[in-house]
């Protein structure tokens, strides 16, 4: 028995490494084929200084663009930008101070934005975080939902006008597959009565994919689109807070996205000439993607506005 259970595993290694090409062949998935220039543009990316989003901002760069990359860390973003400009003769990219978690400081980066950059062509809300351990922002609000929707909606309220001003503009949601196995828990957001990791990270993914829906239907006629993706499975820092997942993605990396793979379909939505009049679609491997009846329910996407603007003190209309 032990005999068969090894030999079993022997050609299991076997077919593995013989399949391995097409294995990552196919994990790579969409390639965006666009070869459009954003020569002129200005585009700001949250989280650049890591993962996809730093893939996001070099290709981005390579296009033409300026870049602004706004990172909790700046150190780490100042290397970032560094590896750009050493890929990238000539390229245009920026560090500027973000922290998601604190309201004030999505204040003050947004008055300053506002009061040193005339135009705003791209909006990329790609930072997050993913299964943390139960914390809270500066403000109060549960870690996920309150950096990977609050602090992204603040932050696009305060940039909204300039995005206007600036159009034809995009904004591009990094959202997840997550998002399907995701309620809106109205009667407990900050999951206070209860915190599975697992299911507040659904939670505010299903929120980013709500939020472009009821974002594009107050856009409309602006000139201004807003649309979502799910970047795949990648290689990434983002699973650093479960163990779990840290060693699947160990086991089964062969079949996980790299960074660059992992960023075609944000740069694909930020620059495909076909997507100048989508809005309010959800996108995965430079494709439409399914989204979960959930994520398409417009009283739920509504609500969620109304009560993001109350927990945030806002209003917009």
């Amino acid at each position: 028995m032990l005999l068969l259970f090894v030999a079993g595993i022997g050609v299991v290694a076997v077919l593995f490494v013989l399949f391995a090409p097409h294995i990552r062949r196919y994990a790579a998935g969409g390639v965006c084929r666009s070869d459009a220039r954003l020569d002129g543009k200005t585009v700001l990316i949250t989280g650049a200084n890591t993962g996809i989003g730093k893939e996001t901002a070099l290709d981005l760069a390579a296009r033409g663009a300026r870049v602004i990359m706004a990172c909790r860390n700046v150190e780490k973003g100042e290397e970032a930008a560094f590896e750009i400009r050493t890929k990238v003769s000539g390229a245009q990219v920026e560090v500027r101070e973000l922290d998601l978690a604190d309201t004030s400081s999505i204040r003050a980066f947004a008055q300053r934005f506002l009061r040193e950059v005339n135009h705003l062509h791209v909006l990329i809300s790609n930072a997050g975080v993913m299964m943390c351990p139960y914390t809270k922002t500066t403000d109060g609000f549960e870690m996920q939902i309150g950096v990977n929707h609050l602090g992204h909606f603040l932050l696009t309220n305060l940039l909204i006008g300039l995005l206007k001003r600036s159009a034809p503009a995009r904004i591009v949601v990094v959202s997840s597959l997550a998002h399907n196995f995701g309620w809106i828990r109205f009667h407990d957001l900050q999951s206070l009565g209860s915190y599975n990791s697992g299911l507040a990270y659904c939670q505010s993914k299903l929120a980013n994919v709500l939020f472009t829906r009821e974002l594009a239907r107050r856009l409309e006629g602006s000139g201004v689109t807003v649309n979502s993706l799910h970047p795949g499975s990648v290689k990434s820092e983002l699973v650093r807070h479960s163990t779990l997942m840290s060693l699947l993605f160990s086991l089964f990396s062969a079949f996980l996205k790299t960074p660059r793979e992992g960023a075609q379909t944000s740069v694909y939505c930020a620059v495909a000439e076909e997507l100048h009049a989508v809005s309010g679609k959800h996108f995965s491997d430079c494709a439409p993607a399914f989204v979960a009846p959930q994520g398409r329910s417009e009283k739920t996407a509504k609500m969620l506005w109304d009560v993001s603007c109350e927990l945030l003190g806002i209003e917009w209309d």
